[in-house]
């Protein structure tokens, strides 16, 4: 459609697009007139626009982006048209005198914000590839010090084992000797009781 009779609505298409209420201004005398909801309209993306770069909007700013003459016209459009429609939520700080952005709807990327995207993307998916990498690696670790630990708590447990036992044996064959030498001792005196005694000759 550029370069046709066409190309202003294609502009002005293009503006709904991305633009803002400032850009028709700025470009009003090659665009179609506005109807009373079309520069509605526009006037809530201006407001999505904004919220994408800052989460404080002042009065001053909205009113002149907005088009809007006093405090009360503009707080009633962001009630009314944007908050109550869903595109933002947000709160209206008359002390301070601006909006307080909580959330606001995605407007269509320009192409050069889609190559941005693409590169944060990309940049994103290679941080997120980097981070999955030293999980893995950490995961494996963790695998191996726990193999290690229970390799060595193994051999702890076997060394205590055997050290058991070589006790055990030590105290059974202490034992063993022990009665040994006792029954040794009740052999050697029953021995001694039963054996006969030799009678003293007479002396001559």
């Amino acid at each position: 459609l550029t370069g046709t009779q066409y190309a202003s609505s294609l502009d002005l298409l293009r503006l709904f697009a991305y633009g803002t209420l400032k850009d028709y201004k700025s470009n009003s005398s090659a665009l179609p007139a506005l109807l009373p909801d079309q520069a509605r309209k526009l006037k809530q993306l201006s407001v999505l626009t904004l919220a994408e770069s800052t989460k404080v909007l002042p009065y001053d700013q909205l009113m002149q982006e907005l088009d809007v003459s006093n405090v009360r016209e503009l707080e009633d459009f962001l009630i009314n048209e944007c908050m109550y429609s869903g595109i933002v939520r947000g709160k209206l700080d008359q002390l301070r005198r601006c909006f307080e952005v909580q959330f606001a709807a995605g407007r269509d990327l320009t192409p050069d914000q889609l190559t941005n995207m693409i590169e944060t993307l990309s940049d994103w998916l290679g941080t997120s590839d980097n981070l999955l990498h030293q999980i893995q690696e950490k995961i494996k670790w963790a695998d191996t010090t726990s193999e290690l630990n229970k390799k060595h708590q193994k051999e702890f447990e076997d060394r205590v084992e055997e050290a058991k036992k070589s006790v055990k044996a030590d105290n059974d064959l202490r034992g063993h000797d022990d009665f040994l030498s006792e029954s040794g001792g009740i052999m050697d005196f029953e021995e001694d009781r039963i054996r006969p005694k030799r009678r003293r000759q007479p002396m001559a």
